[in-house]
Protein backbone atom coordinates (compact mmCIF):
# COMPACT_ATOMS: atom_id res chain seq x y z
CA UNK A 1 0.00 0.00 0.00
CA UNK A 2 1.46 3.17 -0.81
CA UNK A 3 1.52 6.11 1.97
CA UNK A 4 2.60 9.60 1.88
CA UNK A 5 6.15 9.27 3.19
CA UNK A 6 5.04 12.58 5.80
CA UNK A 7 2.78 9.58 7.39
CA UNK A 8 5.64 7.23 8.24
CA UNK A 9 5.75 6.07 11.92
CA UNK A 10 8.12 4.31 14.35
CA UNK A 11 6.73 0.74 14.27
CA UNK A 12 5.84 0.25 10.25
CA UNK A 13 7.22 -1.78 7.77
CA UNK A 14 8.33 -0.39 4.76
CA UNK A 15 9.41 -2.11 1.38
CA UNK A 16 12.31 -0.06 -0.02
CA UNK A 17 14.91 -1.27 -3.20
CA UNK A 18 13.38 -4.51 -2.58
CA UNK A 19 13.99 -5.10 1.01
CA UNK A 20 11.78 -4.84 4.24
CA UNK A 21 12.34 -2.42 6.64
CA UNK A 22 11.15 -1.37 9.92
CA UNK A 23 11.18 2.09 10.85
CA UNK A 24 13.00 3.18 14.35
CA UNK A 25 13.17 6.85 14.30
CA UNK A 26 11.59 9.82 12.38
CA UNK A 27 12.37 13.35 12.24
CA UNK A 28 10.49 15.99 10.37
CA UNK A 29 13.19 18.34 9.01
CA UNK A 30 11.93 21.63 7.53
CA UNK A 31 14.99 23.68 6.53
CA UNK A 32 14.81 27.52 5.98
CA UNK A 33 14.97 27.85 2.73
CA UNK A 34 13.35 24.83 -0.08
CA UNK A 35 10.73 21.96 1.30
CA UNK A 36 10.23 19.73 4.15
CA UNK A 37 11.56 15.94 3.96
CA UNK A 38 11.49 13.95 6.74
CA UNK A 39 14.80 11.69 8.04
CA UNK A 40 14.00 7.85 8.61
CA UNK A 41 15.94 5.50 10.61
CA UNK A 42 15.25 1.95 9.68
CA UNK A 43 16.59 -0.96 10.27
CA UNK A 44 16.72 -4.25 7.67
CA UNK A 45 14.57 -7.43 9.14
CA UNK A 46 16.29 -10.00 7.42
CA UNK A 47 19.87 -8.96 7.68
CA UNK A 48 19.39 -6.28 10.96
CA UNK A 49 21.54 -3.74 9.26
CA UNK A 50 20.65 -0.03 9.93
CA UNK A 51 19.98 3.21 7.24
CA UNK A 52 18.92 6.52 7.21
CA UNK A 53 16.81 7.18 3.95
CA UNK A 54 15.36 10.96 3.38
CA UNK A 55 12.40 11.39 1.28
CA UNK A 56 10.58 14.75 0.53
CA UNK A 57 7.24 14.53 2.47
CA UNK A 58 4.98 14.23 -1.02
CA UNK A 59 6.93 11.35 -1.68
CA UNK A 60 4.93 7.93 -1.81
CA UNK A 61 6.71 4.88 0.27
CA UNK A 62 5.48 1.36 0.05
CA UNK A 63 3.93 0.39 3.37
CA UNK A 64 3.71 -3.34 3.66
CA UNK A 65 0.62 -4.56 5.54
CA UNK A 66 1.44 -6.82 8.57
CA UNK A 67 -0.77 -8.48 11.11
CA UNK A 68 -0.75 -7.57 13.89
CA UNK A 69 -1.78 -9.83 17.39
CA UNK A 70 -2.20 -9.40 21.17
CA UNK A 71 0.13 -10.55 23.05
CA UNK A 72 2.02 -10.59 26.50
CA UNK A 73 5.57 -9.87 27.07
CA UNK A 74 7.27 -12.72 29.51
CA UNK A 75 10.94 -11.94 29.77
CA UNK A 76 13.89 -10.95 28.39
CA UNK A 77 16.75 -13.40 27.91
CA UNK A 78 20.26 -11.19 26.40
CA UNK A 79 19.14 -9.83 23.27
CA UNK A 80 16.30 -12.07 23.23
CA UNK A 81 12.43 -10.61 24.12
CA UNK A 82 10.44 -13.42 24.57
CA UNK A 83 6.31 -12.97 23.86
CA UNK A 84 3.52 -15.24 23.94
CA UNK A 85 0.69 -14.86 21.38
CA UNK A 86 -2.65 -14.63 23.66
CA UNK A 87 -5.12 -16.77 21.61
CA UNK A 88 -2.53 -19.51 20.88
CA UNK A 89 -0.45 -19.52 23.80
CA UNK A 90 2.12 -19.67 21.33
CA UNK A 91 5.87 -18.54 22.86
CA UNK A 92 8.42 -16.57 20.43
CA UNK A 93 11.16 -14.25 20.42
CA UNK A 94 12.01 -11.02 18.24
CA UNK A 95 15.36 -9.16 18.91
CA UNK A 96 15.74 -6.83 21.47
CA UNK A 97 16.18 -4.52 18.22
CA UNK A 98 12.97 -4.83 16.51
CA UNK A 99 10.90 -3.21 19.74
CA UNK A 100 14.04 -0.15 19.28
CA UNK A 101 13.75 2.38 22.20
CA UNK A 102 11.14 1.58 23.99
CA UNK A 103 11.94 -1.90 24.48
CA UNK A 104 13.23 -0.33 28.26
CA UNK A 105 9.37 0.39 28.93
CA UNK A 106 8.71 -3.56 28.70
CA UNK A 107 7.47 -5.16 31.78
CA UNK A 108 6.41 -8.73 33.11
CA UNK A 109 3.51 -9.51 31.99
CA UNK A 110 2.45 -6.10 29.49
CA UNK A 111 0.02 -6.60 26.96
CA UNK A 112 1.58 -5.58 23.52
CA UNK A 113 0.80 -5.74 19.54
CA UNK A 114 3.32 -7.82 17.82
CA UNK A 115 3.39 -7.02 14.13
CA UNK A 116 3.79 -10.66 11.60
CA UNK A 117 4.58 -10.46 7.89
CA UNK A 118 3.71 -13.93 6.54
CA UNK A 119 3.59 -15.12 10.17
CA UNK A 120 7.17 -13.96 11.00
CA UNK A 121 7.23 -11.99 13.63
CA UNK A 122 8.59 -8.47 12.96
CA UNK A 123 8.36 -5.41 15.39
CA UNK A 124 6.32 -4.80 18.87
CA UNK A 125 4.10 -1.90 19.66
CA UNK A 126 3.72 -0.72 23.16
CA UNK A 127 0.80 0.84 24.93
CA UNK A 128 1.46 4.65 24.60
CA UNK A 129 1.61 5.00 28.16
CA UNK A 130 3.31 3.05 31.14
CA UNK A 131 3.46 3.92 34.83
CA UNK A 132 7.16 4.10 36.38
CA UNK A 133 9.05 4.79 39.31
CA UNK A 134 11.08 7.52 39.73
CA UNK A 135 14.73 5.91 41.23
CA UNK A 136 16.43 9.22 41.62
CA UNK A 137 16.14 12.71 41.08
CA UNK A 138 16.81 16.08 42.50
CA UNK A 139 14.82 17.23 45.65
CA UNK A 140 12.23 19.65 46.03
CA UNK A 141 13.19 23.16 46.86
CA UNK A 142 11.14 25.39 48.76
CA UNK A 143 9.53 28.06 46.89
CA UNK A 144 10.46 26.47 43.32
CA UNK A 145 7.05 26.57 41.53
CA UNK A 146 5.75 24.63 38.68
CA UNK A 147 6.08 27.07 36.24
CA UNK A 148 10.01 27.06 36.37
CA UNK A 149 11.72 24.41 33.78
CA UNK A 150 12.34 20.87 34.51
CA UNK A 151 14.67 19.00 35.94
CA UNK A 152 16.24 15.42 34.87
CA UNK A 153 14.86 11.86 36.56
CA UNK A 154 16.34 8.87 36.34
CA UNK A 155 13.07 6.27 35.89
CA UNK A 156 13.50 2.39 37.47
CA UNK A 157 14.16 1.09 34.31
CA UNK A 158 18.00 3.33 34.07
CA UNK A 159 16.24 5.87 31.53
CA UNK A 160 16.80 9.81 31.86
CA UNK A 161 13.33 11.86 31.47
CA UNK A 162 13.01 15.36 32.15
CA UNK A 163 10.30 15.55 35.16
CA UNK A 164 8.65 18.98 36.97
CA UNK A 165 10.25 19.97 40.39
CA UNK A 166 7.12 18.94 42.21
CA UNK A 167 8.15 15.33 41.55
CA UNK A 168 10.22 13.42 44.01
CA UNK A 169 12.12 10.38 44.02
CA UNK A 170 9.80 7.47 44.84
CA UNK A 171 6.67 8.95 43.15
CA UNK A 172 5.35 6.81 39.99
CA UNK A 173 5.07 8.48 36.70
CA UNK A 174 2.89 7.98 33.73
CA UNK A 175 5.46 8.38 31.20
CA UNK A 176 5.24 8.44 27.12
CA UNK A 177 6.53 5.09 25.53
CA UNK A 178 7.39 6.85 22.05
CA UNK A 179 9.27 9.85 23.00
CA UNK A 180 10.34 8.70 26.46
CA UNK A 181 8.57 12.37 27.78
CA UNK A 182 6.32 12.87 31.09
CA UNK A 183 2.95 12.52 30.99
CA UNK A 184 1.53 13.33 34.37
CA UNK A 185 1.61 11.79 38.21
CA UNK A 186 0.03 8.36 38.30
CA UNK A 187 -2.99 8.50 40.35
CA UNK A 188 -3.53 6.14 43.60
Amino acid sequence: MKIQANTIRPGMVLEHNGRQWSVLKIQLIQPGKGGAFIQVEMRDLESGNKTNERWRTADTVEKLMVEERDCQYLFADGDMLTFMDNETFEQFTLVRDAVGEPAAFLQDGMQVAVESIEGKPVSCTLPQTVIMAVAECEPVMKGQTAASSYKPGLLENGLRVMIPPFVAQGDRIVVNTTDCSYVERAKG
